[in-house]
């Protein structure tokens, strides 16, 4: 008999203070390139999920991160890279970032810009984590070594779409269109 599985819910609700005010402004209003990215979770049936966490991490404009384990060597180029943003009601998150630079890879190659994104919400049996790609990047895209290992017809499920000024990435847990998650 195998053991029942577990989940990181039903006890997962936001809290007070894992959103935070300004957890959605990696960048400040202003911020000479900033572009808001919006979209919607999704359940498997299709409806918003309202009490999700959208988490992203990303590289600056540069392509470098202010951290220890950057394999270039930290540097301080003022910029948080970290986002966080609760779902509203509607399974509504937006971040307010700017476009992260290449990242170089070990065999000398670049993966195109893109945004990592942790999901967590009731009901998931661990964090879910997939990425954000710019759609106006197919040549990056194209030559991206993890894109690239995504199936043809799975990879816009991995790039954000031009909606006016914003950009809109929208997660579908599960059904059609699953967004593609990786396993980490």
């Amino acid at each position: 008999m195998t053991t029942p599985s577990q989940t990181v819910g039903p006890f997962f609700a936001l809290p007070d203070g894992l959103p935070w005010p300004d957890g959605p402004g990696v960048v400040a209003e202003g911020t000479p390139g900033a572009v808001v990215i919006r979209g919607v979770v999704y359940d498997g049936a299709g409806q918003p999920v309202p009490d999700a966490m959208i988490e992203t991490w990303q590289a600056s404009p540069t392509g470098r991160f202010d951290h220890p384990d950057d394999p270039r060597g930290a540097v301080d180029e003022g910029f948080r890279g970290f986002g966080r943003s609760a779902t509203d009601a509607e399974g509504r998150f937006w971040i307010r970032t700017v476009k992260p630079g290449p990242l170089p890879t070990p065999d000398g190659g670049a993966e195109a810009p893109h945004i990592d994104v942790t999901v967590l919400a009731r009901g998931l049996l661990q964090r879910l984590v997939t990425r954000i790609y710019w759609p106006d990047e197919e040549q990056a895209n194209a030559a991206d070594p993890v894109l690239s290992a995504v199936p043809a017809e799975l990879r816009p499920t991995l790039i954000a779409h031009q909606d006016g000024d914003e950009l809109r990435f929208d997660v579908r847990l599960q059904g059609d269109g699953e967004t593609v998650f990786f396993d980490l």
